[in-house]
């Protein structure tokens, strides 16, 4: 009975312990708790991890590009086509004119450049064959906008829808130079029927296609200043660590990137000074949407896992219809020669050019680039290489 206004149970009515859910409930309390004791040092190890892990994700995440044309973005100052994907690439028209050219050649730009590099090819040779020059932006690159589902494919097919949407007909000529090497590379491999010929002029070599012996892939790798060691390795093991590593500031990155003065031959310095001595009147617009979508790109798919081994391409000119060259600089510290060699001798179809003095930058000067374009249109071999 109640008495004194408080609660009370009679003598001899069962308490609260007497409950069999009111029993499970405290041991199940009483379990919790100790597993809680147990878990809290692992807790103590864990928070951290997972703090780290959401740090690191906010610095390896590149920070958007600044789109062409959008707000708060570089101008737009050159003409543009729209791709199939929405995309928007830009071009540089040169030479003759388009309907009027016997010779209709796509060039393809190096690392950290543009289509607004001027070519060295000489008026006399532009005007006297009659060769017209069509220049673009690689995604990403000055006014083409990024692809984030950039690979060597995707290179090849732009390629080729530039060259439909600009009407230069079922077949036209492709030249890539240095990193440009792998965009040509994807159209041996992927719009071999739309080429007229074909010319690689210092082209990267990705260290891990298959076909190389591991030896030779290793030795030449090793040779590369250690930097660029460091950079290439990250690129095709870590692809997501790239963008930290090009951007911290502890280490020394990616040497070509910085134009660390180690990678340029005697030749190269020479070609360089040139170069500076010459009026500077195009701007550099390489970086300018962002170095992630550019540079870093570039990196990656050149140094990635390929969708094919090039030492596996087949001849599109099986009935000398055309044909496909490689120029290459001896001392060249970029692209090393041991492997350019292994190239040629693996797909003897293709005409290997070998410059003795030259390095990295062998086709600014010396009317080099003539002598490429000669024997790419008229297959007018030179003697010395």
């Amino acid at each position: 009975m109640l008495q004194s206004g408080h609660h009370q149970w009679n003598k001899g009515q069962p308490t609260l312990q007497a409950f069999p859910a009111t029993q499970r409930l405290n041991s199940r309390l009483h379990q919790i708790s100790e597993e809680t004791k147990k878990m809290a040092p692992k807790l103590v190890f864990v928070l951290p991890v997972v703090l780290l892990a959401l740090a690191l994700q906010a610095i390896l995440r590149p920070p958007p590009p600044k789109l062409c044309g959008s707000p708060g973005g570089p101008p737009l100052t050159s003409p543009r086509i729209k791709l199939r994907d929405g995309r928007y690439l830009a071009y540089k028209e040169d030479g003759v004119q388009r309907d009027k050219a016997r010779y209709k050649i796509i060039t393809v730009h190096a690392f950290d450049s543009t289509k607004d590099f001027p070519s060295p090819v000489s008026k006399e040779l532009v005007e006297g064959l009659g060769i017209y020059l069509l220049a673009y932006d690689r995604a990403g690159y000055g006014e083409s906008d990024p692809n984030p589902n950039r690979h060597v494919k995707s290179e090849a097919l732009d390629i080729e829808e530039l060259a439909d949407q600009l009407g230069l007909g079922h077949k036209f000529y492709v030249l890539g130079a240095s990193m440009g090497g792998y965009s040509v590379w994807g159209c041996l491999q992927y719009i071999p029927h739309r080429l007229a010929g074909a010319a690689l002029v210092v082209p990267i070599i990705n260290y891990w296609w298959p076909s190389f012996p591991a030896e030779l892939s290793k030795q030449a790798f090793n040779r590369l200043i250690v930097p660029e060691q460091r950079t290439l390795w990250i690129a095709h093991n870590i692809p997501s660590l790239l963008y930290l590593w090009m951007t911290q500031r502890w280490f020394p990155s990616s040497a070509a990137a910085m134009h660390h003065p180690e990678i340029f031959s005697k030749h190269d310095m020479e070609v360089l000074q040139k170069m500076m001595a010459m009026p500077r009147t195009i701007e550099n617009k390489s970086r300018q949407q962002g170095i992630y979508e550019s540079i870093h790109r570039d990196l990656l798919v050149a140094f990635g896992t390929w969708e094919f081994d090039p030492m596996n391409v087949t001849n599109p000119f099986p009935q000398n219809e055309g044909s496909v060259h490689i120029w290459q600089g001896r001392e060249d510290r970029l692209v090393l020669v041991e492997l350019q060699r292994y190239i040629a001798k693996k797909l003897p179809w293709i005409k290997y050019h070998e410059v003795p003095e030259g390095g990295h930058m062998f086709v600014m000067v010396d009317g080099w680039t003539d002598r490429i374009l000669k024997a790419l249109l008229l297959g007018e071999e030179p003697l010395d290489v």
